[in-house]
């Protein structure tokens, strides 16, 4: 390696903690409040032992619906400061969707003797939280595309 192409790296690393820093500190301050909120729901909606993760189900599929919604929004309605879909979008839905809960639950309603259950659950969630995206991205499309006119 030259002195050169030392020094380059050295400046692109500069660069992207200089960056990318700000990017980390919203997504784990997102994470934090979006894992709190869910955390708080399963407080409040525990799953009782033989009882289906409804929920774990309703996190998911809510947390689908806003980023679909949100990110109609942030990238056909506006353009907001450029931490805001880190914050928001990784950051608060990311901390509050939550997969390997839905996979832990999966296997727990296995592993209880109820693989149907189980079963319909695997397969429930994703479409579920697949057409609430969907859904709510075209709705919200259609709210912008109203008001605008």
């Amino acid at each position: 390696m030259t002195a050169g192409s030392d020094l380059f790296v050295r400046h692109r690393r500069s660069w992207a903690i200089r960056e990318q820093t700000p990017v980390v500190a919203v997504v784990a301050l997102g994470g934090a409040i979006g894992a709190s909120a869910r955390y708080g729901i399963e407080l409040a909606w525990p799953t009782p032992a033989d009882g289906f993760p409804w929920a774990t189900l309703a996190v998911n599929v809510s947390g689908c619906a806003l980023m679909g919604a949100l990110m109609v929004a942030i990238t056909e309605l506006w353009v907001g400061h450029r931490l805001l879909r880190p914050l928001l979008g990784t950051g608060v839905l990311g901390g509050y969707t939550t997969f390997s809960t839905f996979a832990g639950d999966v296997d727990t309603l296995a592993a209880a003797g109820h693989p149907v259950r189980a079963l319909g659950y695997l397969i429930t969630t994703p479409v579920l939280a697949l057409i609430t995206a969907w859904t709510a991205a075209a709705l919200t499309r259609r709210l912008i595309i109203r008001r605008t006119s």
